[in-house]
């Protein structure tokens, strides 16, 4: 067990010396991810454990906005550690801050800010501090919810491993597997047709998923968001390799990557939801250029919502029951607006603000990057 850092002072970090906790809420907010369940028990079980009553928050903000909440017991934890998902249920479109009441004239949504309604339901609850389960748009909510006054610990997951202030999310390990067979998959399809593959996953404007998954299926390409990539370099990975005799190749994209002086492709815009912008078609495009250019049979394949969905790895069952576990140990410490985190190896905690509206992206001179290059894995650039 670690032990949380100490309190930096109360306005920020912590109650007054003495204040005992006897109630939390938990919720789990922006999109789905493996773990998500294992955060829940591990934190319902331990709260519980030492007097603290759990109060589960149904779809993440929005169980506050329209007042859907229940008390969570031992045996309602019990047995979900294994099961992907959330118990609580999550939306990535519930923002108090920005809730959509209608449209205007021009159909464009109309907000209002529902924080201090949330904050008063949070206070008729008995509610004493929030354990707030989400990515960075989660954060962000969460540090409005402590400037109106209701005390947060955050615990980081999301797939795409781009939390700011955090080495690891829980979710990103089990999402690398899947993506990672899905890719060994094609590549006895794309051998057996001489084609090229590319497949197309996730991981919004951060490229750790694809370059993970990329190296683990020992992709020939990798694409991601922070290295602009141009076709004609593409094309000449693949033309190398058909020089060596190798008839195919496998192709693994982020959904956020894009061409240099070119810009990301959006599948669509959802005004309802705080963030807006969804991803998604570059595997398609990427495969039609290499066709085109190279006239060699291309394909693409997008992976989707089945990299967050399933059974936990057994490595993000640890870190998260690891992440809920410190989250109880900060709560019990009495500090509060705070994110807990791995950093280097070590499960620790850091200003809660810190990670609001943030993300974490790839450096170009990350040890993965250099390792891809060095087994003579194209990244498509310059």
């Amino acid at each position: 067990m670690t032990t949380p850092n100490p309190p930096a002072g109360i306005s920020s970090t912590a109650s007054s010396p003495g204040t005992s906790i006897k109630r939390i809420g938990v919720l789990t907010g922006g999109g789905d991810c493996p773990g998500l369940n294992a955060v829940i028990r591990a934190v319902t079980k331990d709260a519980i454990s030492h007097g603290v009553s759990v109060i589960g928050i149904e779809d993440g903000f929005a169980g506050l906005l329209e007042r859907r909440t229940r008390p969570l017991s031992t045996d309602d934890v019990s047995g979900i550690l294994t099961t992907g998902g959330t118990i609580l249920g999550s939306s990535n479109k519930a923002d108090p801050a920005a809730h959509v009441i209608g449209r205007d004239a021009e159909g464009k949504p109309i907000h209002e800010n529902r924080i201090a309604d949330c904050v008063a339901y949070v206070k008729e609850l008995g509610i004493a501090a929030l354990v707030v389960i989400g990515g960075d748009g989660t954060m962000t909510v969460a540090s409005q919810f402590v400037e109106a006054g209701v005390p947060c610990v955050g615990v980081p997951k999301t797939i795409d491993n781009d939390l700011y202030g955090t080495d690891l999310t829980f979710g990103f390990q089990t999402a690398v597997g899947i993506a990672t067979e899905a890719i060994d998959r094609v590549h006895t399809t794309a051998a057996s047709h001489h084609r090229v593959m590319v497949v197309e996953v996730m991981g919004r404007n951060a490229g750790w998923l694809a370059l993970h998954a990329g190296v683990a299926s020992g992709s020939d390409v990798i694409l991601i968001p922070e290295m602009p990539f141009t076709v004609d370099k593409v094309c000449d990975a693949i033309t190398r390799r058909l020089a060596a005799g190798r008839k195919y190749s496998v192709i693994c994209c982020s959904e956020g990557a894009a061409p240099l002086g070119g810009e990301q492709i959006v599948d669509r815009v959802d005004d309802t939801s705080p963030d807006p912008i969804r991803l998604g078609g570059v595997g398609k495009w990427v495969a039609d250029r290499v066709q085109d250019k190279l006239g060699i049979d291309s394909r693409h394949v997008v992976l989707g919502h089945v990299q967050r969905g399933g059974t936990p790895a057994a490595t993000d069952r640890v870190l998260a029951t690891l992440f809920g576990d410190h989250a109880i140990e900060m709560l019990k410490a009495g500090i509060t607006n705070r994110l807990v985190v791995m950093q280097q190896g070590r499960v620790t905690d850091a200003p809660l603000s810190e990670a609001a509206g943030k993300q974490r992206l790839v450096p170009a001179d990350h040890p993965l990057v250099a390792a891809a290059r060095s087994v003579n894995t194209s990244f498509g650039v310059l």
